[in-house]
């Protein structure tokens, strides 16, 4: 039971945190003058990666590679099969063409590279599978190609595209949210490694069953929320963006700087969630070609909850 405590109480703080960081630099920026599409395509793009890479530095520091590796595998695909469910149930998602033929396409190729990084049995012969510092720097340099292309769509945008203005704090208020949310990170996310491992003994699950169920979805929290009222308040483009830019931001930046710090062996009981992170990918592709073409509607939304906890039920325990 502590454990579940030390868990729930690690995600409230890092949720908290990331909140609270975004929102104090976003308003530092506005002070220097940046303008609000690139504080919204940095800042906040940054902020709702916050959890999982506030997690993952921990458990790598803590040599978790189950929780490093299933955090952000158990992310990607919670933020398809969940978080794209619930919200299609709230709004039908209607999807920009250049996100069905460019940033899903980008995201697909990320979890292609990551499952050709951690096949090393499978592909080279080698005795195991491990995400070693020179992936996790070609993870990074594929994040600032990715960085490249949003700076250069950034261009074509229209000023009614551009994110709300934040609230303008004072410069202290700013500093002061910028520290504590530091702060609430660095807690949170040392709570979040060292309740998941109590809980996963308290259970007798794997620590990669909870890394990839709890974990996972917990830190997949901020964008639950942010799909979901996009959703409902009919802004679908962000509902959907917000869903494929995290999972891209969580291999190429939050892998990429975790492998860099240590080479995460793969543990094999992860591997179903390497191959479903592929799969429910290729099925988002697909269902923007069934029934109303680049929309993903109610009855796609059932179905992708339905698949989702398929998944859970698959997964080794």
């Amino acid at each position: 039971m502590a454990g579940l405590i030390l868990l729930v109480a690690g995600l409230l703080l890092v949720i908290k945190g990331a909140h609270w960081l975004v929102d104090g630099a976003s308003s530092l920026a506005h002070r220097l003058g940046v303008s609000d599409l690139a504080i919204g395509l940095t800042v906040v793009a940054f902020g709702t990666s916050l959890p999982e890479l506030t997690v993952n530095i921990f458990a790598v520091v803590q040599n978790q590679p189950a929780v490093a590796i299933g955090n952000i595998t158990g992310s990607n695909i919670c933020n398809i099969l969940l978080v794209l469910g619930i919200s299609s149930l709230l709004c039908p998602l209607r999807v920009q063409r250049s996100t069905t033929w460019k940033e899903i396409p980008f995201s697909f190729l990320a979890q292609v590279l990551l499952w050709v990084m951690v096949m090393d049995k499978i592909l080279d012969g080698a005795a195991g599978n491990v995400l070693s510092r020179t992936d996790g720097l070609s993870l990074l340099a594929m994040f600032v190609i990715f960085m490249a292309y949003i700076a250069g769509m950034a261009k074509n945008l229209h000023q009614s595209e551009e994110p709300d203005k934040a609230k303008l704090l004072t410069l202290g208020k700013s500093l002061l949210f910028v520290l504590l949310g530091l702060g609430f990170l660095i807690a949170g996310g040392k709570l979040v490694v060292d309740g998941a491992l109590r809980l996963a003994d308290w259970l007798g699950l794997s620590k990669s069953f909870i890394a990839v169920t709890v974990v996972a979805v917990g830190t997949s929290l901020p964008e639950l929320a942010t799909s979901a009222v996009a959703a409902y308040k009919k802004k679908t483009d962000i509902a959907v963006g917000n869903v494929i830019g995290s999972n891209i931001f969580n291999i190429f930046f939050v892998l990429g700087i975790s492998s860099t710090l240590r080479p995460i062996p793969m543990p094999a009981d992860l591997s179903l969630s390497v191959y479903a992170g592929i799969t429910a990918t290729v099925i988002l592709f697909t269902m923007l070609f069934v029934g109303k073409r680049h929309t993903i509607g109610r009855w796609e939304g059932v179905g992708m909850l339905g698949l989702y906890v398929l998944y859970l039920i698959l997964q080794p325990k």
